[in-house]
């Protein structure tokens, strides 16, 4: 809007703006009165002191009539969102502080990725979500074979994590249908198919749809190449596509040896590397970790720009086991396996949970044959790693999760003791976030 379409009528702000520049001119016009005949004519004095102060009155008053001119257009424009003046405050204060909140650049996928991504945008608008592309089953498997698009399934759910948007819209998103010849397609996931359409490209599209839903931080693909995941097992045979991993490996009762992508030179997105080497600390996990974590760490360049950074690097292990893919390993066993992939150098601190996990919750994950994963600290400390403690667990229905908020908190809690609390320069960041993680804790 230009500057004079304010001046319209029916706005009822120029009144205020003409009040605001009669104060300025008060103002003016006593302190000119002040410098001209000094303290000497006490008349001028006089002049000069309700001059300067019913100028400033005029101002404060016009000030703040103008605010709630603005904030009575926002409530009145058909918009379901209303504040006021303390509100519109407090959002003015919390986005200038989220806007120099620190860099964070989160590496996965899956459920684990999309839970974290909820968390840490309380916390700081730059957020980065860098995610696999090699997923191939269920409805994004569906359209990347028709289509020939990536699969949109975890990028979807990172932008609807950190999107802030209506209820209603979210539940649009992620609407599944339940007949006919879409069932079983998410409507999300068609959503970015006709945007990529549109747009031309797949990295467009998912930035023109995080715009669309209000997306605190970026979503960014780790690759535009067509990657496919496969396996090769502990018996030699080799398993191609993501989605027969765990099926083949619990047929064949033959743990995961190692696993690979095609084509083995796929590159990263520059952006996803300028962003690792920007980023005051890169977060690894949680989630699946030859699916969802690893294969990220395979494409050409992440690896190296990961173990270059001197950000701290943080993998979030499992809170249990995942048939198929992870059995019976302890949280040790996890980092070996990233380790094993792509060397050392690329973890300097593990996160683990330390809450309880309730009997039904245990035993359902035990039919599934799926089991708490142990924590061998002793043998991460050796290793030079650091480990961090923390209760992180959600239950939900017997379903175990990470807590969104409180593993955000955890993670913010260390880049506040290893960055912000080192340099002067971040000391204010430091004192918001720790109020910020005392507020949540007593909310």
């Amino acid at each position: 809007m230009r500057f004079f379409d304010w001046l319209r009528p029916g706005l009822r702000i120029k009144r205020w703006i003409i009040g605001c520049i009669i104060g300025i001119l008060g103002i003016s016009y006593g302190l000119a009165l002040f410098i001209t005949n000094g303290f000497e004519d006490i008349i001028s004095v006089i002049s000069g002191i309700c001059l300067v102060g019913a100028g400033s009155f005029l101002m404060a008053i016009s000030v703040v009539f103008v605010v709630r001119t603005f904030i009575s257009a926002i409530n009145g424009a058909g918009l379901n969102y209303h504040v006021d003046s303390k509100m519109l405050r407090t959002i003015l204060i919390e986005k200038k502080y989220l806007d120099k909140g620190p860099r964070i650049v989160a590496i996965g996928g899956g459920t684990g990725l999309s839970t974290m991504l909820r968390g840490l945008k309380v916390f700081t608008s730059n957020v980065t979500a860098v995610v696999t592309v090699s997923d191939d089953g269920g409805g994004s498997g569906i359209l990347r074979e028709d289509l020939g698009m990536l699969p949109p399934g975890d990028i979807r759910n990172c932008i609807l994590a950190l999107a802030r948007t209506e209820p209603i819209l979210e539940k649009l998103i992620q609407y599944r249908f339940k007949e006919g010849m879409l069932k079983g397609q998410n409507f999300g996931n068609l959503f970015l198919a006709a945007m990529t359409g549109i747009c031309g490209s797949f990295e467009e599209a998912v930035k023109k749809m995080s715009d669309v839903l209000a997306v605190t931080g970026d979503v960014l693909p780790v690759s535009t190449d067509d990657v496919r995941l496969c396996a090769e097992l502990e018996d030699g045979s080799i398993v191609y596509g993501e989605r027969n991993i765990a099926l083949e490996s619990k047929a064949r009762s033959s743990q995961v040896k190692r696993i690979f992508i095609e084509p083995s030179d796929a590159r990263a997105l520059d952006e996803v590397i300028n962003t690792i080497k920007e980023a005051d600390i890169i977060i690894m996990g949680p989630g699946s970790l030859y699916t969802s974590i690893i294969p990220n760490l395979l494409v050409d360049g992440v690896a190296k720009a990961v173990r270059e950074t001197s950000a701290p690097k943080v993998y979030v292990c499992n809170i249990m086991t995942q048939k198929g893919e992870s059995d019976d390993f302890s949280a040790f066993d996890h980092i070996r396996a990233i380790e094993d992939h792509i060397g050392e150098g690329c973890i300097d601190y593990c996160i683990v949970n330390r809450g309880r996990i309730n009997k039904d919750a245990r035993l359902r994950y035990d039919f599934d044959g799926a089991q708490r994963v142990r924590i061998d600290a002793h043998r991460i400390i050796n290793h030079g790693i650091k480990i961090v403690r923390a209760d992180v667990i959600k239950v939900d229905k017997d379903y175990i999760r990470h807590d969104p908020l409180k593993l955000a908190a955890t993670i913010l809690k260390l880049i506040n003791e290893e960055i912000n609390l080192k340099e002067k320069k971040r000391m204010i960041e430091y004192l918001y976030v720790r109020d910020r993680i005392k507020k949540l804790a007593s909310g």
